[in-house]
C-alpha cells in the first residue's frame, strides 16, 4: 500500500473521483453563515437573488421542453478551495431538432459573462441568459434565430462557493479547504450552466486548474498535470461516458492518496481496474478497510449481472463533509466520511454493516442509475430500488452466514410504515415540479422497491428474473430507460406476463395490500380459505378508498404441510387448502418475502403465534409486522399483541428481537402515564434483561450488535437504572470526564445513547462534552455528541445548546440531529418548540438546502390536536423558505392524527404490562 499526503507533491498522476447520493437517511460542515445566531426575534432567511419573471409563467416548471439535446460538454474551470469563489467556461455541444430564438436549461445563482452560440458553420451568435425560476430554471435568448442541428452554447461564468452542502461546495477540516460538488439530484445547475435532468446524457471533458500537488478528483481518469503559474497547475481529465449532470464529480484539496493494486481482469473484463482512495489530509490510513473489500465486490457483482464494471477506474472519496451517505458518482464514488473511515483493523459491529451497506450500494449504482439511467426523477426506483435490492443479495454471496437476508427483510418491511399513509406516494409517480424531486428519495423509492423486487425474485424465481434484469441492462446500455421499457424488456425476455403485472401493480399503486384470510372447515374435512384484498388502512386513517388490488404473488403453509402459491388479482378469492383436512394454524406468507399485510381471526392468530418457534426468521418478521399492523387498526386485541412481543424476544436471531423495540418506544412516548413506568420498566426487564445478560462480552458481532441495540432501549426506553449507569459511566471514561479519558471505554456503536444518558444524568457533563467536540477528529463521535447534546432535558442548559446549534462551531447536519433530538425530549419539548417557531427562518438557513423540506419532522413527535394545528401555522406562514415541504407537512399531519386516535388502545396496552 502506498499513501501520498498531496499537499507540495508534484506532477503525481491522480485518478478521478465521483460522488454519490440518498436515504439515506447521520455532520460537521466547516463554516456556516455568521447571522445562523440565537435570538429570540424572528429572523429572516437570506435573501436569494430575484429570478426573472418577465418569463415565469412560460418557464417549466419540470422536464425541459423536448427537442433541446446536449451531446457534450467542455468544462474548464479554475477551483482553488482557498478561495471564496471558482470561475471558468464551459462549451456545450447541442443538438435542435427546430430552429428558436431561445432555449431552456439551467442554472442557479450563477454570474454569466459572456454567452455565444456557434453554428456549424462558424458563425457567432450572442446570447443572453436569464435566470427565471427560483429552483434553477434559466432562458437563453439569442441574438438571431438559430437553425435546426448542431451548435455549440459557450458560458464564461464565476460563483461563490456554496457553504451549505450543496452544488459546489467549500468546507475546512483541521486547517485545510476542500471543494467538492454534490450534484444529484439537481445541485449540479448550482456550478454549471447546462441540463440538469437525468435523461439528459452526454461526454464530459474537464480541465480543472487547481493549487499545485492538490488532489484533483473527477469521472474521467487523469490524463495530464501542467504547470499553470502562481503557484497553481491545469489537470486534464480524459473523455467520460455519456452521463447525466448528477453523476458529475469535482473535488479538489490536500487529499491523502491511497494507491491500490488494479482490480484483475475478469472473465466479462478484458482490462484491470485500477484502484484508489481518497480522504482528507491525515486520515488515508482509515481508508483500508473499505479498499480491501472492493475488488471482491465487483468481481460479485460483475459475475451476478454478467456484465462487466463499465468505467476506466474506481476511486473512493471520503469527503470531509458531504450532505448524504454516499453518491454513485460514475467512477468516484463519493462518501460522508464517517460511514467509510475506520481507524485500527476492524469496525465495530455496527458501524461495519452500515459500511458493508453503503458500499454494495453504490457500487450496484454503476450498472443501475450510471450505465443505464432514468429518463426522469418518476422513475428513480430504477436505480435506487435495484440499489437497494442488489446490496444484501452481493452481502450474502459475500457473507453467507452474515444476516443480510434478514436485514433486507426488516427494510422491505420498514417501508410498509410509510407506505400505510394516504399521504404516501407510489414507487413511481408523476413529479411535475423540481421541488418535489427530492421528494422521491424515501423509503417508498429504496425500501418498498427492495421489498418488491425481492418477492417477485423469489416467487418467480432467480433463474427466469435474473437473466432478464441482465437483459434489460444489456438493452440499454449508456442510454435511458424508463419503467415501461423496464416491463417490456422483462415481459419479453421471461415470456411471463405475471410478473410485469405484479410491478405494474405494486410500482404505479400507493398503499400496502391487506389480505384478510378467513379459513373454512367442512364437515368432510375439507378446508379452503377465503382471502379478500384491500387497502391496509389504520385507526384513524383519511384513506377514503381501501377498495384498491394488486397482482400479488401469494404463498401460504399450513399444519397440512403442503405450500401453496397463486397470483392473487381478483378483490375476493377462495383457495382449497390441500392436505384433505382442516389445518390447525395457517401462515399467510411463506417465506416472508410477499409485501403485505394480513389479518386472521383471534383463533387463527392464537394457533399461529402458539407455535411462533418453528416458522423461519423472515416469516417471523412478517408475523411480528403483520401483529403490530392489525393491533393498529383496531383489530388485534392488546393481550395478543404483547403475546407476539414476548414470543420475539425468545428468537433466536437479533433482527426478530429487535422488531417489537421502536414500536415499544413509540406506545411508551406517547401512552405511558408516569405511575406506569416501573411496570413497563419490569415488563422490559424481564424480557431483554436474561438477553443482555447472555450477550454482554459476547466475541460474536451479531450478539454485540443485539447488545448495543437492547441496552440502548433499555436506557433510553425503559430507564432502567442499572443500564444508563453503565453507559454513563462508559461515556464519562471514554471522554476524560473526571478522570483520565479510556479511548477504548466506549465503541462507536454506543456513542450516541451512552453520550445522551451521560448529557441527562451527569452534573457538569455537558460542558465538557462540548469541550471535547472541539478536541476530538472522530466523525462518528460529532455526530453523536450532537445528537446526545440535542437530547438534554435540564432546561437551563437550552440556551447554551441553542447557542451551539445555530453558531459556525456546529454543522449543518449536526445541526438538524440536535434539533430533531430536542424536540423529542418531552420535558423540554414544549420550550423547544417554542424556540424553533421564534428562529424559524434562522434554522432553516442553518441546516443544509436539500434538507429544508423535511423540517415538519421535527413535530413527528406530537401527538395532540394543538401542536397539530401550530406545525400547520408554522409552515403556513414560512413554507417559502422550505420548497417541496408539502409532502413532508401532509405525512407528519397524518402521523399526529393517527397517533391522537390509537391513544385509547395505546393506553389499554400500556396498561395491560
Amino acid at each position: 500500500m502506498k499513501i501520498t499526503p498531496l499537499r507540495g507533491l508534484l506532477a503525481v498522476p491522480l485518478l478521478a473521483l465521483v460522488a454519490c447520493g440518498p436515504a439515506d437517511d447521520d455532520r460537521k460542515t466547516a463554516e456556516t453563515p455568521a447571522t445562523a445566531t440565537q435570538t429570540d426575534e424572528p429572523q429572516q432567511a437570506k435573501e436569494q437573488p430575484a429570478p426573472s419573471d418577465e418569463y415565469a409563467a412560460e418557464a417549466p416548471a419540470g422536464r425541459l421542453p423536448e427537442g433541446v439535446r446536449p451531446t457534450a460538454y467542455r468544462l474548464d474551470l479554475l477551483l482553488d478551495p482557498r478561495r471564496d469563489d471558482f470561475s471558468g467556461s464551459v462549451a456545450i455541444d447541442i443538438q435542435l431538432d427546430e430552429a428558436t430564438d431561445h432555449i431552456w436549461l439551467h442554472g442557479k445563482d450563477l454570474e454569466i459573462g459572456e454567452a455565444t452560440a456557434t453554428l456549424a458553420d462558424g458563425k457567432t451568435v450572442a446570447a443572453e441568459y436569464r435566470e427565471v425560476l427560483d429552483s434553477g430554471v434559466s432562458r437563453v435568448d439569442f441574438a438571431e434565430p438559430l437553425p435546426a442541428g448542431e451548435f455549440t452554447l459557450r458560458f464564461d461564468y464565476s460563483a461563490a462557493f456554496d457553504r451549505n452542502l450543496a452544488g459546489l461546495f467549500k468546507v475546512e477540516e483541521q486547517g485545510d479547504a476542500y471543494a467538492l460538488a454534490k450534484s444529484e439530484s439537481i445541485q449540479a445547475r448550482k456550478y454549471l450552466p447546462g441540463f440538469d435532468e437525468p435523461g439528459l446524457k452526454a461526454t464530459f471533458d474537464i480541465s480543472l486548474t487547481v493549487p499545485e500537488g492538490y488532489a484533483t478528483i473527477s469521472n474521467g481518469r487523469e490524463l495530464s498535470r501542467e504547470p499553470a503559474g502562481e503557484g497553481l497547475e491545469k489537470v486534464t481529465f480524459a473523455t467520460t461516458r455519456p452521463m447525466p449532470t448528477y453523476l458529475l464529480s469535482l473535488s479538489v484539496g490536500p487529499f491523502d492518496m491511497v494507491e491500490r493494486p488494479a482490480i484483475p481482469a475478469s472473465e466479462y473484463r478484458e482490462e484491470p481496474i485500477p484502484l484508489r482512495g481518497f480522504a482528507r489530509k491525515g486520515r488515508g490510513e482509515d481508508l483500508d478497510y473499505i479498499l480491501d473489500i472492493t475488488p471482491r465486490m465487483v468481481e460479485i457483482f460483475e459475475t451476478e449481472l454478467q456484465r462487466p464494471y463499465p468505467f476506466e477506474k474506481l476511486d473512493i472519496v471520503a469527503a470531509p463533509q458531504w450532505p448524504s451517505g454516499a453518491t454513485e458518482l460514475s467512477a468516484a464514488i463519493t462518501y460522508r466520511e464517517q460511514r467509510i473511515l475506520v481507524e485500527g483493523d476492524e469496525p465495530a459491529p455496527g458501524a461495519r454493516l452500515d459500511l458493508l451497506g453503503v458500499h454494495a450500494h453504490e457500487i450496484a449504482h454503476m450498472w443501475f442509475g450510471n450505465l443505464v439511467t432514468p429518463p426522469w426523477w418518476d422513475d428513480l426506483w430504477l436505480k435506487e430500488g435495484f440499489a437497494t435490492w442488489g446490496t444484501p443479495l452481493a452481502l450474502t454471496i459475500m457473507e453467507p452466514d452474515g444476516g443480510h437476508d434478514l436485514n433486507a427483510a426488516v427494510g422491505a418491511i420498514s417501508a410498509m410504515k410509510l407506505d400505510s399513509l394516504a399521504s404516501t406516494r407510489a414507487i413511481r409517480e408523476p413529479i411535475a415540479d423540481n421541488h418535489d424531486i427530492r421528494n422521491a428519495y424515501d423509503a417508498i423509492t429504496y425500501r418498498k422497491s427492495l421489498g418488491v423486487i425481492n418477492m417477485v425474485d423469489r416467487y418467480f424465481g432467480a433463474e427466469t428474473f435474473r437473466p432478464a434484469l441482465g437483459r434489460y441492462i444489456e438493452t440499454f446500455v449508456e442510454g435511458v430507460a424508463a419503467s415501461p421499457d423496464f416491463y417490456r424488456v422483462i415481459g419479453e425476455e421471461t415470456q411471463t406476463p405475471e410478473l410485469t403485472e405484479t410491478f405494474r401493480s405494486f410500482v404505479e399503486q400507493k398503499g400496502v395490500p391487506l389480505l384478510e384470510m378467513a379459513v373454512n372447515c367442512e364437515k368432510d374435512g375439507a378446508a379452503s380459505v377465503e382471502v379478500s384484498q384491500s387497502r391496509y388502512q389504520p385507526l384513524g386513517s383519511p384513506i377514503d378508498d381501501t377498495s384498491q388490488k394488486w397482482s400479488i404473488p401469494f404463498c401460504f403453509n399450513s399444519s397440512n404441510g403442503v405450500e401453496q402459491c397463486q397470483i392473487l388479482t381478483q378483490p375476493r378469492e377462495t383457495i382449497e387448502i390441500s392436505g384433505g383436512q382442516c389445518p390447525q394454524w395457517l401462515l399467510p406468507n411463506t417465506g416472508g418475502s410477499g409485501y403485505y399485510r394480513w389479518s386472521l381471526d383471534e383463533a387463527q392468530w392464537a394457533s399461529l403465534l402458539e407455535r411462533f418457534a418453528m416458522f423461519e426468521p423472515t416469516e417471523k418478521l412478517a408475523i411480528i409486522d403483520s401483529a403490530f399492523a392489525d393491533f393498529e387498526a383496531g383489530n388485534l386485541p392488546a393481550a395478543k399483541l404483547l403475546d407476539t412481543v414476548r414470543k420475539s424476544a425468545s428468537a433466536e436471531k437479533r433482527q426478530v428481537i429487535q422488531a417489537p423495540l421502536e414500536y415499544l418506544e413509540k406506545y411508551s412516548r406517547n401512552y405511558l402515564d408516569e405511575e406506569e413506568q416501573p411496570a413497563f420498566q419490569e415488563f422490559a426487564q424481564s424480557l431483554y434483561g436474561p438477553l443482555l445478560e447472555k450477550t454482554a462480552n459476547s466475541d460474536d458481532s451479531e450478539q454485540q450488535l443485539l447488545h448495543t441495540k437492547l441496552l440502548s432501549f433499555m436506557a433510553l426506553t425503559a430507564g432502567d437504572p442499572d443500564a444508563r449507569k453503565q453507559l454513563a459511566d462508559k461515556a464519562a471514561a471514554f471522554t476524560g470526564f473526571q478522570r483520565e479519558r479510556d479511548n477504548t471505554a466506549l465503541d462507536s456503536d454506543l456513542y450516541e445513547a451512552a453520550l445522551t444518558v451521560a448529557v441527562q444524568d451527569r452534573e457538569g457533563f455537558l460542558p465538557h462534552l462540548i469541550q471535547v467536540r472541539g478536541e476530538l477528529d472522530d466523525p462518528r463521535f460529532d455526530n453523536a455528541s450532537a445528537n446526545a447534546i440535542g437530547s438534554s432535558d435540564d432546561p437551563e442548559q437550552l440556551d447554551t445548546i441553542r447557542e451551539l446549534a445555530l453558531s459556525e462551531d456546529m454543522g449543518s447536519r449536526e445541526a438538524f440531529g440536535l434539533i430533531g433530538r430536542a424536540l423529542a425530549q418531552p420535558t423540554t419539548r414544549d420550550d423547544n418548540w417554542q424556540w424553533l417557531q421564534r428562529n424559524f427562518p434562522a434554522i432553516l438557513e442553518k441546516i443544509p438546502g436539500q434538507w429544508r423540506r423535511d423540517t415538519p419532522t421535527f413535530a413527528n413527535t406530537f401527538c395532540d390536536g394543538d401542536h397539530l394545528q401550530a406545525v400547520r401555522d408554522l409552515f403556513q406562514q414560512n413554507g417559502k423558505l422550505a420548497p417541496g415541504y408539502r409532502r413532508s407537512l401532509a405525512q407528519t399531519e397524518e402521523q399526529i392524527q393517527l397517533c391522537m386516535a390509537l391513544k385509547e388502545k395505546g393506553e389499554n396496552l400500556m396498561a395491560a404490562l
